[in-house]
């Protein structure tokens, strides 16, 4: 099963330093029953993307939450068996859990399929989005268009050897 982990640069640096992602248990997103009843939607390819930008708004929350790190969304694509993600059932319908899968255990980092990052051109509007995203929470509609703006770029794909440059 291919889960997506957010993170931040420095939990990156952190995972890439463990040899793992954890510990655990890890909050990640994945194609479950839920999402595909909201994304509705058969194709696999669309459906692993709506989870990827799940994790990368849990990205941005994590970013809001630490003001000195670098404003640059991260998440972790990782394969993990079947069973070891799960998802909490009595969450499955709100808006912000959609795609929340839970994973016991840390996840050794040679799992991961690749790394998405935003791109240096995104950060002042992913710097803008960790700003507003609590007024946003609270409604203000100025706010959660600020957030928006964040998602209106695409994360980069990078190979997982490519991390040392990515952290350097």
């Amino acid at each position: 099963m291919r889960v997506y982990v957010p993170l931040t640069l420095p939990g990156l640096a952190e995972a890439h330093k463990a040899g793992e992602l954890g510990p655990g248990p890890l909050i990640a997103y994945a194609v479950t029953p839920a999402l595909r009843e909201w994304y509705v939607s058969d194709d696999i390819e669309e459906l692993e993307y709506a989870a990827l930008n799940r994790a990368a708004a849990a990205s941005l929350r994590q970013l809001a939450g630490d003001p000195g790190v670098a404003r640059r969304r991260v998440v972790v694509a990782v394969d993990v068996p079947d069973g070891a993600a799960t998802a909490d059932p009595g969450q499955a319908l709100g808006s912000a859990s959609l795609g929340e899968v839970r994973i016991a255990a840390a996840v050794p980092l040679v799992k991961a399929a690749s790394v998405h990052v935003d791109s240096d051109e995104a950060e002042s509007d992913v710097a803008a989005a960790a700003g507003a995203l609590g007024a946003a929470d609270h409604g203000d509609d100025d706010a959660q268009f600020i957030v928006d703006g964040a998602e209106d770029h695409e994360l980069l794909w990078y190979g997982v050897q490519e991390i040392p440059g990515l952290i350097g």
